[in-house]
């Protein structure tokens, strides 16, 4: 049986707070992406028309610390004005208001008479204003313009929180990349040399595999890629390995295909995985080296694991902490929790004579984690 849901057409969906509500929340949203980016000029020609409406100003102008930015609304005229209010109203560090002296134009039937400016902070330092201007101005425009300010503020904050976490982690990636062992390059083409007249065929071969590891390693964009590439770079690195040690280095991969596309910090797996190969062959004739991807609900459980010499459960915890006792490990461990979370920092089973377990879980799905 078919129910129908009437509804009057007096009736109204909320009350008019309700609705003045919804269109702040959403004239807030539409404005906060484009800040997000940071203060420049896209993103103030793109957050103004949303700021605009937020405020119900006639006009409104974003500025840095050197001028305008973004006008949006009438009286483009006053846009001379902009620079000269946006200094004095920097120079005092707090929002001021400003009348028909200072707004002072000659174009008859203006009706922009004054101007509320509010200075721009983040962390601190004065980067800009917020300007809106209108007819005559009431303590509750220089109230809401003020809270626009400090909201705008606060995302600009997140922005530079966000640049910042950026370049922290483009910093770790490069001192990740420094510390690739020099050894494993001379002696991958130590390797290689080995069997240009024995095998060329092979000799060519691991040269290209050598090729698209350093390729890959080295590489400039983008703090993540796919659980894929990062485990064919691994796949690179192990031929190489295999080539050098032959038989004495075994290799076991056993990957879900439907975690392949997961993205992944870049070079969460290489280090871990030579740290493996480093530890499983250290003082014995043969090293079995386990690599496991396993889907795992709304996360991807991924385990590196050698049956070699173990290590001091001290000298781990001091890795993690940044200390230089193990190849990249507190440099993956760090990238992890930046990009999820401390809940999703490595786990490391291991003892003396007991091999050695590393375990991350990767989110299938994080805000701001895209490849």
């Amino acid at each position: 049986m078919r129910r129908w849901l009437r509804t009057s057409s007096g009736t109204h969906l909320g009350t008019e707070a309700d609705r003045a509500t919804f269109r702040t929340l959403h004239n807030a949203s539409l404005a906060s992406p484009a800040l997000r980016g940071g203060l420049t000029v896209d993103s103030a020609e793109r957050a103004a028309p949303h700021l605009q409406a937020l405020l119900a100003a006639p006009a409104l102008a974003i500025t840095d610390t050197d001028g305008l930015l973004a006008w949006e609304g009438i009286g483009t005229h006053h846009q001379d004005h902009v620079g000269k209010l946006a200094e004095a109203t920097l120079e005092r560090g707090a929002t001021r208001f400003y009348d028909r002296v200072d707004l002072e134009c000659g174009q008859a039937g203006c009706p922009l008479h004054s101007a509320v400016v509010s200075p721009l902070v983040v962390e601190d330092h004065l980067v800009g204003t917020l300007q809106a201007y209108a007819p005559d101005t009431s303590a509750m425009m220089v109230r809401a313009t003020d809270e626009v300010a400090t909201w705008v503020s606060g995302q600009l904050e997140l922005a530079e929180l966000d640049a910042s976490r950026r370049r922290l982690m483009e910093a770790e990636v490069r001192a990740l990349r420094a510390q690739i062992s020099p050894h494993f390059i001379y002696n991958s083409l130590g390797a290689i040399a080995s069997f240009v007249r024995t095998d060329p065929e092979r000799a060519r071969e691991l040269l290209l595999e050598f090729a698209d590891f350093t390729r890959y390693s080295f590489r400039t964009h983008g703090e993540y890629t796919t659980l894929s590439e990062e485990l064919r770079s691994v796949e690179r690195y192990l031929l190489l390995e295999q080539a050098r040690f032959g038989e004495r280095l075994s290799v076991r991969l056993s990957v879900a295909p439907e975690v392949l596309p997961i993205a992944v910090p870049f070079l969460c797996l290489q280090p871990l995985v030579e740290n493996a190969v480093r530890h499983g062959l250290a003082d014995a004739q043969t090293g079995h080296i386990s690599i496991r991807a396993a889907d795992s609900g709304t996360e991807c459980v991924i385990e590196v694991e050698d049956d070699g010499a173990g290590e001091d459960p001290e000298k781990v915890r001091n890795a993690l902490a940044g200390g230089a006792d193990s190849v990249g490990l507190g440099n993956v461990d760090a990238r992890l929790r930046n990009a999820y979370g401390d809940d999703y920092g490595l786990v490391v089973e291991t003892a003396p004579g007991a091999g050695t377990k590393v375990i991350l879980r990767i989110p299938k799905f994080a805000p701001g984690v895209h490849t």
